[in-house]
Parts: C-alpha cells; structure tokens; sequence
C-alpha cells in the first residue's frame, strides 16, 4: 500500500530580526507562491496536512487547505532546527551548515545538531506514515528539516541537495510501508 507524502517547503519569507524565526510570514513574492502551490496540489487527492508551527509554513499551505476543506494539523517536532543561541552572521553559515552534515553530532552553541534535528522530526514522520498508510499527506516544513527526514530513509539527501532547494518547493515521496521508493520533485523554480 502506497503512501504519499507531499513535503512543501515554505515560501519566500522576509528575514528582519532577531527573535521573529516562529512568526515572520511571507513576502508579497511569496504569498503569490503559495497560490501556485494550492494550484499544484489541490488535485492531487491530499486527505491531511501537517506542519510546522512556523507561521510560515503554515501560511504557505493555508490556501490548500482552504481549497480542501481540511485543517492544518500543527506539529511542534516539525519546526526547522534551531541552529544557535548566537545570532549567526550569513558568512558564518555556509560552513556551519556544511560542518553539521559532515559531523552529525556537531551543534553551535546552544543549538541542534543534525542528529537531534533529524531524531526528533522523523520520530514524528514515522507517525505520520504510520497513521496515514495508504493515503495522501502535505507537509509544510523547512529547508534543513526537510532534507534531514529525506535523509533518514536515503543518505544521498544531504548538504548539497539542501543547498539546491528553493523557497517554495516540493517534493512527492513514495512510501511502501516506511520504504522510500520514489522522490519527484513537483516545484520547477
């Protein structure tokens, strides 16, 4: 039995200042976006979404839901990985970005590492395609998170693939019980 689980990570969403990583939203690019995605999806026979409690995760698949007639069920373990306690500068992050998919268990200060990250997220994926085997799931998420779980059922998604992501994207993951088969990538930037 075949299940299909439609990772979207989020839009475009504005980066202003320190302590906004849980509510800022989506720019004017973005929400425009997230239009597109409702159109992408809303026929794909999605039975359930899920998302991160990050507003913009769930802003980027409220449309579908709409479209659908479905709630968004939030889910904490699904939040991006908090990278540090010290505000990280852009130059800094590259490296640290790569250092933590080359040593899994490496964290910036008072941050996740890959391990952590990864651990809690598929925790809750494993859940999900549990509970909904057979079915079709959207589920709004991140960047690094995403590619963590992706990760998890094949090593091949790492520091590169995250890298070569978009804001938007989607990702269509075929699962024979908790055997990744197939990943089609849905969004073209």
């Amino acid at each position: 039995m075949k299940t299909i689980i439609y990772m979207v990570r989020h839009a475009e969403s504005p980066y202003t200042a320190e302590g906004t990583e849980r509510t800022r939203g989506l720019t004017l690019k973005g929400k425009g976006n997230a239009a597109q995605i409702t159109e992408i999806l809303k026929d794909e026979g999605i039975h359930t979404i899920f998302s991160s409690p990050y507003t913009r995760a769930v802003l980027t698949l409220k449309g579908l839901a709409t479209a659908l007639g479905i709630d968004i069920q939030i889910m904490e373990d699904l939040r991006e990985r908090h990278f540090s306690d010290d505000h990280i500068r852009d130059e800094e992050f590259m490296p640290a970005s790569k250092r933590m998919f080359e040593d899994p268990d490496y964290a910036l200060p008072g941050g996740e590492s890959n391990t952590v990250c990864q651990n809690r997220a598929v925790y809750v994926f494993k859940q999900i395609l549990e509970e909904h085997q057979g079915k079709k799931v959207a589920i709004g998420t991140h960047g690094h998170v995403m590619t963590l779980m992706m990760n998890y059922f094949d090593a091949s998604y790492g520091f590169d693939f995250s890298n070569q992501t978009s804001k938007p994207d989607i990702y269509k993951l075929q699962f024979e019980g908790m055997e990744l088969e197939q990943v089609i990538r849905l969004w073209e930037a």
